[in-house]
């Protein structure tokens, strides 16, 4: 496969219900691999891909998504390849691992958020549902979209009151846009920065088991 990942696999032959994390700038793929063991009690099959793009940290390196550009929204150019990077990744993963395509999940942190946006926007049909976290969509991918049906991709959009990288305001923004695109989006604040503390945990979790599970005939 052409991007670097991990996986957590869940007991059993599958196909398993699935979400495929995106992490944030500057992180890796074992970034939010750690969360894989609370989702649904880890039952879940999580599949975390690393970004394309080197983030130089000093001694070691990071990873991105697409580069940033401060103040401004992404570049186009960059921004598109980063989202067909991971989309290829999503194809590339149904067919190498046991991922039940109807119970599929996009979930992105911070700059992997806007990845997930731009995969789950365009294509609903592909996924059941989506969770961005501590993230924004940004107003130039949402005026570019297809006009395509939006109202069966629930979505849990998260942030912190206290968010000292992507300001809570871009958030309450985005999930404005999202209602525009007739997405039925919920949208919870905590009390964090940006980062993903004990209750946003328990609280996308539980929304990714109802979400995935709901229509699952679970072994006794």
């Amino acid at each position: 496969m052409e991007l670097l990942h991990t996986v957590y696999e869940p007991a059993g032959e599958g196909p398993h219900p699935t979400v495929i994390a995106f992490h944030g700038w500057g992180a890796n793929a074992m970034d939010l691999l750690g969360l894989a063991p609370y989702l649904a009690g880890g039952r879940v099959l999580v599949l975390c891909p690393q970004g394309p793009v080197t983030v130089p940290l000093g001694p070691m390196d990071g990873y991105g998504w697409f580069p940033l550009t401060m103040g401004g929204p992404p570049d186009a150019g960059a921004f598109a390849d980063g989202v067909g990077a991971a989309r290829r990744f999503i194809r590339e993963a149904v067919l190498r691992y046991p991922v039940d395509q109807k119970h599929l999940a996009l979930l992105g942190f911070s700059q992997g958020g806007a990845i997930a946006y731009a995969l789950g926007l365009a294509e609903p049909e592909h996924f059941a549902t989506m969770v961005a976290l501590s993230t924004w969509l940004p107003a130039t991918l949402a005026e570019a979209l297809p006009a395509v049906p939006r109202q069966h991709l629930p979505t849990l959009v998260h942030h912190g009151a206290q968010d000292e990288v992507i300001d809570v305001a871009r958030g309450r923004e985005s999930v404005e846009l999202l209602r525009t695109l007739n997405v039925p989006v919920t949208y919870r604040e905590f009390g964090m920065g940006h980062e993903i503390n004990a209750d946003s945990l328990a609280d996308f979790s539980t929304w990714l088991q109802k979400h995935l599970f709901s229509s699952l005939i679970l072994p006794a």
